[in-house]
């Protein structure tokens, strides 16, 4: 069946270790069939959600003009939502972060999404796989709240420099991961 997926990408680094990984899951993803859209959020310009609570009422998701209202649309086309992104302090970047956050704006705009499952691709500095736990527990309470069925985590440890990545196995095994989706 195909699906609709929704890569939202954390890194301000083009061409960075995670950006590979997305990349590498959306060849995968095409393959297989899917359509998938990529949203490079950690290059976008987007604020703090402050809680106004005055979502969709101006005409747009949030009534903060700013670039989440360019990615609105694609979250709510898609059927599947893939997190790729470095490892920031234990979990997600900021503006990674701040994109989550407003997906409050669907809840108070009684939106619902067609989104049912998730995906977490995740590359970072530390070769202890335990700072990883921050992110991922994070992720999977995402999920849980928001009752998306957990299609799988890949988490690559030991990775910081640009281009690292390329080093190991893990852009092949992204790649198979979207090749199954």
């Amino acid at each position: 069946m195909k699906k609709n997926i929704l890569v939202l990408t954390g890194s301000p680094r083009v061409g960075g270790n995670s950006d590979l990984l997305a990349d590498s899951f959306i060849k995968g993803a095409i393959k297989a069939g899917h359509e998938v859209a990529k949203c490079e959020v950690g290059r976008k310009n987007v604020k703090r959600c402050i809680a106004c609570d005055t979502c969709f009422s101006t005409g747009n998701p949030c009534s903060l003009h700013d670039d989440f209202n360019d990615i609105a649309p694609h979250i709510e086309k898609a059927d599947m939502i893939v997190f790729a992104t470095p490892l920031y302090w234990f979990t997600f970047p900021a503006q990674l972060k701040a994109v989550i956050d407003k997906f409050y704006a669907f809840n108070i705009g009684k939106k619902e999404l067609n989104i049912k499952e998730s995906i977490l691709l995740v590359c970072g500095e530390d070769s202890d796989l335990s700072g990883f736990d921050g992110i991922i527990s994070t992720y999977k309470l995402i999920a849980s709240y928001q009752e998306w069925s957990d299609r799988g985590q890949l988490v690559v440890p030991g990775v910081y420099n640009k281009g690292d990545i390329l080093s190991t196995d893990y852009l092949a095994r992204a790649e198979e991961m979207g090749s199954n989706i």
